[in-house]
């Protein structure tokens, strides 16, 4: 398989070297063009933040992985900044192989990222519209995509929350019912209050609720979230209606003791009160995880539930490494299955099995002594009706790889040479 991968991602470098060859989508655009001018008959480029990776189709076991990093070096101006060692190249099977793993999550910083897909699918998307992505890398990434999908869909690589600001939101999920139903108030505008907004409102709260000491981050956010500001000031009045308080300010003393919450219950009434704190120092009394109603939780517990729930991940990865070896394993035989000669004698075997079966339905209307004779005839008469293709199928070497592949493709579709291929709809 004349497949290779040249990549740089959090196995092989830093962050402040992977960072200088994130491309963004023009810079794919103008680098896709100089990739294919080294000769490669097909290649996808795809960037994110941990990772960015070129695939390309290579012609005659040509590898010019030397020529694409410098090119990919050189394209962001990084040269003396990233050094080709700091990145990897992958050909064949194993680079097949690393991108239904990169598809299916597992070879994320963060285990089971759920992100990456799209993410992927961006890049191919891009490539295809550029036409550089042809026929091998349709297919080559219909089944990545396959792989993450199925990895998602058959095993629990994706479940529980990896992030703290989502750990927030899932033990929500977990006390409350109906989000939809709920009215939320995040206190804070920095990153951990941005994010756990963001997943609130991806959980579809019903009220979302926006405080922080400076208005204009505040209101920033809101707009991100499509939630109300309220004012510093006068955010323990709405303590009265929310079900669900998030904290997550720098301050010196606690936003809320346990009296206030004594005193903000008896207006209450037996409304549950969910409280998380992760703020640096603790932004919230301890004191009232002791208090009827209300349920507290600060970053030890939240860290504590992301390592149980990674732990869980780790061990699904066997799950998953089995998808990804039968989803190569299909990879494997429907690329072998369209060399050249598999595919002549595959075309042979079609025409003379054709020849047998018919004449052994009419070999008794012959003569005996005219028997031999049709034989020899009606081979002759095959190997004529075969030879064109046959010399078709050999020559053809001034077309790409990916043009010979698809020229196979469509001989063994058009007189059913194999068993038909499951359509990938995965892209979708």
């Amino acid at each position: 398989m004349n497949l290779l991968c040249v990549g740089i991602s959090h196995h092989t470098a830093p962050l402040d070297v992977r960072e200088r060859l994130w491309f963004s989508s023009e810079e794919t655009r103008r680098t896709l063009p100089l990739l294919r001018s080294l000769g490669t008959g097909e290649c996808v480029l795809f960037s994110t933040c941990n990772r960015t990776e070129v695939y390309v189709l290579t012609e005659n076991n040509i590898v010019p992985s030397e020529e694409i990093k410098k090119i990919l070096i050189a394209q962001k101006s990084a040269q003396g900044k990233v050094q080709p060692s700091d990145l990897f190249t992958l050909t064949a099977g194993e680079a097949a192989r690393h991108l239904f793993r990169v598809s299916a999550g597992i070879d994320s910083m963060v285990l089971g990222d759920v992100q990456i897909l799209a993410q992927v699918k961006e890049g191919f998307s891009l490539a295809n519209e550029l036409g550089t992505a042809g026929f091998f890398m349709n297919r080559l990434f219909q089944l990545a995509f396959r792989a993450g999908k199925r990895a998602r869909t058959e095993t629990e690589i994706g479940d529980g929350a990896v992030s703290v600001s989502y750990a927030a939101v899932e033990l929500a999920e977990k006390i409350f019912d109906d989000l939809q139903k709920k009215a939320a108030l995040v206190i804070g505008a920095g990153e951990t209050a941005d994010l756990t907004a963001t997943h609130l409102r991806g959980k579809e709260i019903g009220k979302l609720l926006i405080t922080n000491r400076t208005q204009e981050r505040a209101e920033q956010l809101a707009a991100k979230v499509q939630g109300v500001v309220i004012p510093f000031e006068n955010w323990f009045d709405t303590l009265l209606e929310v079900d669900i308080l998030i904290s997550s300010v720098e301050v010196n003393r606690y936003v809320l003791t346990a009296s206030d919450i004594q005193r903000i219950l008896k207006h209450r009434g037996n409304k549950t009160l969910f409280v998380v704190d992760i703020g640096v120092p603790r932004n919230i009394d301890p004191e009232i995880k002791n208090i009827e109603n209300v349920f507290l939780y600060d970053l030890d517990n939240l860290h504590l539930m992301v390592e149980e729930n990674l732990q869980k991940r780790q061990t699904e990865i066997p799950k998953v490494e089995a998808i990804i070896t039968e989803i190569l394993a299909e990879l494997t035989h429907w690329y072998s299955s369209l060399e050249v000669n598999p595919t002549i004698t595959a075309l042979t075997q079609f025409m003379e099995n054709i020849r047998r079966e018919e004449l052994a339905k009419n070999i008794n209307r012959f003569d005996p002594k005219d028997r031999e004779l049709v034989e020899l005839v009606t081979k002759r008469i095959i190997n004529k009706i075969v030879h064109a293709p046959i010399v078709n199928l050999k020559s053809g070497k001034e077309i790409s790889l990916g043009d010979r592949l698809q020229k196979m493709s469509a001989i063994q579709k058009l007189f059913g040479l194999t068993g038909p291929h499951k359509e990938d709809s995965d892209a979708e």
